[in-house]
């Protein structure tokens, strides 16, 4: 691994802390309810289902990769702070 390697994965990390803090937050603050949550979580499993189609191309292991974080997020949030599930 060289030091750009080194640099982007400590760059990924700070950015994937930041995001979870910020959703965690916005969630506290009841600005994004479990609903959402889940709905964005559903948005970003389309985006690792269908990589062909994607309107924002990315890659694909990173996609799958942002699937499960978002899963785990979404269970970690929905048994911390509750709130009501989106309409299927």
């Amino acid at each position: 691994m060289n030091s750009t390697d080194r640099c982007d994965d400590a760059a990924g990390e700070k950015s994937m802390v930041i995001l979870q803090s910020l959703l965690c937050l916005l969630r506290e603050k009841n600005l994004l309810s479990r609903a959402d949550i889940e709905e964005l979580a559903a948005k970003v499993a389309s985006r690792a289902a269908d990589r062909d189609h994607d309107p924002l191309p990315c890659q694909s292991e990173a996609a799958i990769a942002a699937a499960s974080e978002m899963q785990r997020l979404g269970r970690y949030i929905g048994g911390r702070y509750g709130g009501k599930h989106r309409r299927m």
